[in-house]
């Protein structure tokens, strides 16, 4: 056969093999970037469950009370209107706690409270677990005053709302995490970190399948050593127990240009001791690669006027995306984060 012809049927085989393939869509290319979610983090939804989570009606959220079960309600709704359902395993979502063992260390008289969990189940490892969590408790009425706790943790604890309603949305459509994440409500912060104690006495996922935990306790406010800006926050803890978490939560924050990373009060021998006086603590003590997301004190810390008309939600908003940014880069990497490190414990 002529050279020239056998060239022009090969060519003609070529061009109809490629045009046989399924032309690839914006619309089919993975999204794969943290910045597609965070985005749907909304400063109004923010400030709108704040100004319920941190209202009178809640008499404080003291632990066991009333207005802390009534507070609870409304977090559970959230997460019912959004479509983020409890964990497998679980009945509901409520981690119930006896007062017996809220009791146990101090007795002060506590009644029976409950953790609130809810669950984005993880694609690929979803046994492989990746903890979001925050305190919804604070320190209830004192003479007469309710004390509202908007930003200790009232701040925290719409965060992690919203943390949850994103992974939701990118799981809804096809992007959800490879990892499962666990976004834990804990109870008794304010009386001695119980409500995570318990869990990691308790946990409904073992501890050795546990990848991280990301805590948030107080991001809505500045601190006197920021009175010029509050696009800051402080990071506790990061680089304790794991080299690849320090790195993620330095790297993510770069590549998105979100905030002044400071480590004021990393350091162990910090005579406020802020790493081992949140909830994060109870995860990192068994070896869990923990980071704890801080705005720092101000005057209305621990004060009836800790109220929601002082919470800067462009701050809050910014800090709950850098958070989430940190959970996704976590749960989607190839690699469990490594331990190579023992400060944590």
């Amino acid at each position: 056969m002529n050279q020239k012809i056998i060239i022009l049927l090969l060519s003609s085989l070529v061009c109809i093999s490629c045009s046989s393939k399924k032309p690839t869509l914006n619309s089919e290319v993975k999204k794969t970037n943290s910045s597609d979610y965070f985005q749907s983090i909304s400063l109004e939804r923010l400030q709108t469950n704040l100004t319920v989570i941190a209202s009178d009606e809640m008499e404080g959220r003291n632990t066991g009370t009333e207005g802390q079960k009534k507070a609870g309600r409304y977090i559970i709704d959230f997460y019912k209107k959004n479509g983020v359902g409890f964990p497998k395993g679980a009945s509901n979502y409520y981690q119930s706690i006896p007062a017996s063992y809220l009791n146990a260390k101090y007795n002060e008289n506590l009644k029976d409270s409950e953790n609130i969990w809810a669950f984005i189940e993880g694609s690929e490892k979803p046994e492989e677990i990746v903890v979001v969590s925050a305190h919804y408790d604070h320190v209830g009425v004192k003479a007469g005053e309710v004390y509202n706790g908007a930003d200790d943790d009232g701040s925290g604890t719409v965060a992690i709302m919203e943390i949850a309603a994103a992974f939701q949305k990118a799981k809804n459509e096809g992007q959800g995490p490879k990892r499962s994440i666990l976004i834990l409500h804990v109870t008794g912060e304010e009386h001695g970190l119980h409500g995570s104690r318990f869990y990691s006495e308790n946990p409904l996922f073992p501890l050795a399948n546990t990848v991280a935990d990301i805590n948030i306790d107080m991001i809505g406010r500045r601190d006197k050593f920021h009175e010029d800006t509050n696009n800051y926050v402080y990071l506790i803890g990061s680089d304790y127990l794991s080299s690849d978490l320090f790195t993620i939560c330095e790297e993510v924050n770069k590549k998105y240009d979100l905030l002044t990373l400071d480590y004021k009060y990393n350091d162990k021998k910090d005579p406020n001791r802020f790493y081992y006086r949140s909830d994060h603590y109870n995860f990192a003590k068994n070896g869990i690669p923990s980071v704890f997301l801080f705005n720092g004190t101000h005057e209305d810390y621990h004060k009836a006027t800790d109220e929601v008309t002082k919470i800067e939600f462009d701050a809050l908003t910014k800090r709950t995306q850098y958070a989430f940014a940190i959970a996704w880069e976590i749960a989607n990497r190839k690699d469990k984060l490594i331990v190579d490190k023992t400060d944590g414990r």
